[in-house]
């Protein structure tokens, strides 16, 4: 799968730009808001993830959001990938699977090995992730209280 190029890291001029992708991603994903507690820990957390260079994102020509993804955890071993988002308005065009080749090319410039993990309800996610070459290696569940 070729790489989308239009991926970067993203910069936190953008800031006003990526926090709501990121929110609108954290409520489909978790089913809740990340503000319930106040906005300003999330917005520290986001605005992190953009200073540490942990922050991917394809801003169009008028701003928004097209993609974006985080490394959530990074090591000098490998990365891991959380917070995918593609702009509602783009789904179902197949532009994800470049933009998650994209992901991964970014993220071998911190890591050799690159993982995620998916909801297994989530058969687009998955079908993509599998198109761009990733395998499922182990299953888990996650608590959330």
């Amino acid at each position: 799968m070729a790489p989308n190029p239009q991926l970067g890291f993203g910069q936190l001029a953008d800031f006003d730009k990526i926090l709501p992708a990121c929110a609108a991603m954290f409520e489909e994903e978790v089913g809740y808001s990340p503000y319930l507690g106040g906005r300003e820990y999330y917005s520290r957390r986001v605005k992190g993830l953009i200073r540490e260079g942990h922050s991917l994102v394809h801003l169009d020509a008028a701003g928004e959001v097209v993609f974006k993804a985080e490394l959530g955890a990074v090591t000098p071993e490998v990365t891991q990938v959380q917070g995918v988002w593609m702009n509602p308005s783009l789904r179902g065009q197949g532009l994800s699977a470049g933009y998650m080749a994209a992901v991964v090319v970014l993220a071998q410039t911190r890591a050799p090995v690159t993982s995620l993990y998916v909801n297994n309800f989530n058969t687009r996610a998955r079908a993509t992730y599998d198109r761009v070459g990733f395998h499922q290696v182990g299953t888990f569940a996650t608590v959330l209280f």
